[in-house]
Order: C-alpha cells, then sequence, then structure tokens
C-alpha cells in the first residue's frame, strides 16, 4: 500500500535524442503528464544527452497512488519563444518506474508515432532513461505530536502602513488605553489556544513591514522586544506587553513581505534538524527506508526527517502564526518560502486581521489545489492554515 503522504525523487536522463535544430543541437526538456496537469523538468542546453537534476513530486500527484496507473513522458526541443519541437514520447506506470531504486536503471525508446509510420528503419528518437529513483515518507503533524515533539510557536505581526495610523481610532493598531485593538485580540483569542501545546510557554515574537529604531530602516523580520539574540516572550501576556511598548517606538510602513519571516523559521526548523542529525543520527520511523534523503529547504542541505522515537530526544515542530491586515506582496517568493519550508517539521497559520481582501491567503492555504512555487514545484505537504479573524471572533467559545 502506498502512502498518500509519500515523496518521490526521479533521475533521468536520455540517450542520442533526435537533433531538431537546424544550426544548433537541440534544447532538450521532459514534460511528465501526470494525474491533473504536465510539470516541466529544466532544459538542458545544446545537448543530446542531457542528464537532468533529481526531480521531486508527491506520489499522489504523479500517479493517485496507483502503481499500475499509466503515464506519459513527453520530450520536446525547447524554444524560448513557446513554439517546442516535439521530440518524442514514452509510456510507463509506477510500478516499473519502481524497478530503478538501488543500482538498477529502467530505460524507455522515446517515439515519435508520425516517424514511426512514415520511416521503414525508425528506431527511436533516442532513449529515456530513470537513473534512481527514491521514495520518501512525509510525515504529518499529527504524526509528530504523536512521537513526543515540543513545539515552538513564533508570532509575526504585521506593522505595515496599510494598518492605519496607530494614533487614528480607525486604525487596526489603534492605541487604546480602554480596550485591546484589533490585533491584540486576534493575538489573545488564537495564541492562548496554541500557548497549550507550547511546553514552556515561550513564544518567539516578530515584526514586519516597519522602521524600526535606531536606524528606522526597513525590517521584514525584527524582535518585537528588540532583543535579536533572544526573541522570546514568557507567554502570550509578554508578547503582549511587547507589542505594547514596541508600537510607539517604530513607524509603520511596508511593504507587506512574508517570505523573510516563513524563512527566518525554517532556518530555524533546519538548523535544529542539524543539530539532531549531529547528536542522534538521521531519524527514521521504524520499518521505513535505512537510506537518508538530502533534501535543500532554506537555510541549506538538511537530512529526511521523520516521527521521532520516544527513546530519542524530544524532536522540535514550529508552527509560525503570522497576524496580517491583507494583500501580500511578496506573493512569488512567499510561495517559494512556503515550499521550502513544506520539508520541514513547520506549520503556518495565518490569521487575517480586518475586513480587507483575503484572496491571496486562501491562495496560500491550497484549499482549492496545491500550491506550487513559481517555478511549479509543489508543496511537499498542506503546511498552510488561513483564518479570518471576523469570523473567528464571532463563533461562540
Amino acid at each position: 500500500m502506498l502512502a498518500v503522504l509519500s515523496k518521490v525523487e526521479l533521475r533521468v536522463s536520455c540517450k542520442h535524442l533526435l537533433d531538431r535544430d537546424t544550426l544548433n543541437k537541440s534544447d532538450p526538456c521532459v514534460l511528465l503528464l501526470m494525474q491533473t496537469q504536465g510539470q516541466w523538468m529544466e532544459v538542458v542546453k545544446n545537448n543530446l544527452s542531457p542528464v537532468w537534476e533529481p526531480f521531486k513530486v508527491s506520489l499522489n500527484s504523479l500517479c493517485s497512488c496507483e502503481e499500475k496507473r499509466k503515464l506519459r513522458g513527453v520530450v520536446w526541443d525547447y524554444d524560448s519563444r513557446g513554439k517546442h519541437d516535439f521530440i518524442g514520447e514514452f509510456f510507463t506506470t509506477f510500478e516499473e518506474m519502481q524497478k530503478a531504486m538501488g543500482e538498477n536503471k529502467v530505460q524507455w525508446d522515446c517515439m515519435n508515432p508520425k516517424y514511426k509510420i512514415k520511416k521503414r528503419n525508425y528506431k527511436n528518437s533516442g532513449v529515456v532513461v530513470l537513473l534512481d529513483l527514491k521514495i520518501h515518507r512525509v510525515y504529518s503533524f499529527l504524526d509528530y505530536i504523536m512521537g513526543g515533539c515540543q513545539i515552538h510557536f513564533t508570532v509575526a505581526i504585521d506593522f505595515t502602513a496599510s494598518n492605519g495610523d496607530p494614533r487614528n481610532s480607525c486604525s487596526l493598531h489603534y492605541i487604546n488605553p480602554y480596550q485591546p485593538n484589533e490585533y491584540l485580540k486576534a493575538l489573545v483569542a488564537v495564541g492562548e489556544i496554541c500557548q497549550d501545546y507550547d511546553s514552556d510557554k515561550k513564544f518567539s515574537a516578530l515584526g514586519f513591514g516597519a522602521r524600526i529604531p535606531p536606524k528606522y530602516e526597513v525590517s521584514h523580520d525584527f524582535a518585537i522586544n528588540f532583543n535579536p539574540d533572544n526573541d522570546e516572550c514568557e507567554g502570550i501576556q509578554g508578547v503582549v506587553e511587547s507589542y505594547q511598548s514596541c508600537l510607539p517606538k517604530i513607524q509603520l510602513y511596508g511593504p507587506t513581505n512574508v517570505a523573510p519571516i516563513i524563512s527566518k523559521v525554517a532556518r530555524v526548523a533546519a538548523d535544529e534538524e542539524q543539530t539532531k542529525e549531529a547528536s542522534v543520527g538521521p531519524i527514521r520511523a521504524p520499518g521505513w527506508a535505512e537510506t537518508p534523503r538530502a533534501v535543500t529547504p532554506v537555510g541549506g542541505p538538511v537530512w529526511g526527517w521523520a516521527a521521532p522515537q520516544a527513546s530519542l530526544s524530544p524532536q522540535q515542530y514550529f508552527i509560525l502564526l503570522i497576524l496580517t491586515d491583507g494583500v501580500v506582496t511578496d506573493m512569488a517568493d512567499t510561495r517559494e518560502a512556503i515550499v521550502r519550508a513544506s520539508y520541514l517539521p513547520m506549520s503556518i497559520i495565518i490569521v487575517g486581521v480586518g475586513n480587507a481582501d483575503f484572496t491571496d491567503m486562501q491562495i496560500l492555504d491550497g484549499d482549492d489545489g496545491v500550491l506550487r512555487s513559481p517555478r511549479g514545484e509543489p508543496v511537499l505537504r498542506d503546511i498552510v492554515q488561513f483564518v479570518p479573524f471576523r469570523e473567528f471572533k464571532n463563533v461562540a467559545p
């Protein structure tokens, strides 16, 4: 039985491809036609025997976890103007592709059906070779909790000018001595729930989109207690106090860039993974493949992670809580950062504050489809949950 949350890593090459360019050699690229849409591999310039970088895809996207499902691969001569020349195609199944695990290789003739009919001595338009295939089990948030992971929470607060001048009563950051503003309401309502799952009750508290002292330069990942060496606060109340102290000292500015915050937490998660690997060796679930995998999330390569066993020292799972008022400015970078973070023990909760259009946040949530990076790479896991606070606060406890 194939696991839905598995990831497949493929390494593909071609040999003796048909040259479709008049003056130069072909620029081949491969399109794998999967369950719902195709996904391109990189283009290799002027090479009739290219070797591509390893290509990753979820098993569910590849074949709906059906080993015998028919798959089609197409090889094109890439054209920057979009008029790609067809070189050939091949058909396979995931069952057949698995023969490439270990030292074995699998290869297929790359066939052009028109040439096969017209040319008497036609054999193929080249050969496609699957050099290696690896299957990586991906563990869910629940797997981590059941495995005894410690939860570490980080709160990130939007200090962009679109929130309004804190001295104005219409501002979402309005400094009101008699009642909490919208950000404080959201912080306390969601943070107190999260706090119950954090073993040490300490929250890293960050801000983004403001000019900060002493030089009043724009920062997208500053500690709201202004202590870059220790951004942790004691519980949600500590975060509230740091927020109230921070707000009069900064200038709300912009733009609304959230990728730096996501990348910062991802680097911490990656560093934690590397520390665990150095102290106890690669963490693997019982009965799973003994060969570790190497991925490259934000912060550098990290050996594959799995649900920790009780005998090991507790592993950290990182949750980033982002409070923001609306449109993300660095959407492409944010999508890329989320895809990279999906390889790590990390989840993101985005709380929309105010009445703005939160369409971008719903896209990041991925409920209407798989979130992809600008390069087309899908998330390894669905790690983003978006909640409009205006709906959350009206729900009776």
